[in-house]
């Protein structure tokens, strides 16, 4: 094993503000009285990724909620409506946090689940991270009949980068809203050209780490 890459399922809310349980659990009742099922309960995701000694996190999250200022954030998206996104307060950020911490991580039920072990898809899975959608959270703006969300980063990383998203099971009883969207999108999404993977260590061109090489 030279890597690994393992997916956590986190209840939505989970050592967050209490608006966001609320507010979940409510679009959930919503969701499911239109669809006459139960409602179900919601999860977001997360991922942990180590590559030759060097430990990141994968996830999305608001802008507003980073108290530290080197994250690893590659990429920032509007949220709620795109224009929206001009203000700090309704935009997220896709996170590649070397040596970070999924602040939630103590309550991730039926977790981890490890989806890849080996260094060239681990490798590709950080690399693509810049290359993620900027599409508006909380709309469907691709017409999946799916909200875009911090899930469908997690299922469109690991469908662009060859992991068996398949092998992902959700815990029992539960539900992870936009993830469906984040495989369509990866679809339709061809894979980026070879350039500098802004990752620390990394040389994406001779696969080698630079152990002296500073955060």
């Amino acid at each position: 094993m030279t890597a690994s890459v393992d997916l956590y399922w986190l209840p939505l809310g989970a050592g967050g503000p209490w608006a966001v349980r609320c507010g979940g659990r409510l679009y959930e009742a919503v969701v499911a009285r239109r669809r006459h099922r139960v409602p179900l309960d919601l999860f977001h995701s997360a991922l942990c990724v180590r590559l030759r000694g060097e430990l990141y996190t994968v996830e999305m999250a608001p802008v507003w909620g980073g108290t530290v200022a080197d994250r690893g954030v590659v990429a920032e998206g509007p949220v709620g409506h795109p224009w929206l996104g001009r203000s700090r307060a309704f935009r997220y950020e896709v996170r590649r946090w070397r040596n970070g911490r999924i602040p939630d991580i103590d309550g991730a039920v039926a977790s981890p689940q490890r989806l890849g072990t080996d260094a060239g898809p681990a490798e590709r899975l950080l690399r693509v991270l810049p290359d993620f959608p900027r599409l508006t959270w909380g709309l469907d703006e691709l017409g999946t009949g799916d909200m875009w969300n911090s899930n469908s980063l997690i299922s469109w990383t690991l469908a662009i980068s060859g992991h068996p998203v398949h092998r992902a099971v959700l815990p029992p009883h539960g539900r992870a809203p936009g993830w469906t969207a984040g495989l369509v999108a990866a679809a339709g999404h061809p894979m980026p050209a070879r350039r500098s993977s802004g990752v620390p260590g990394i040389d994406r061109d001779r696969h080698v780490v630079d152990e002296g090489r500073a955060c």
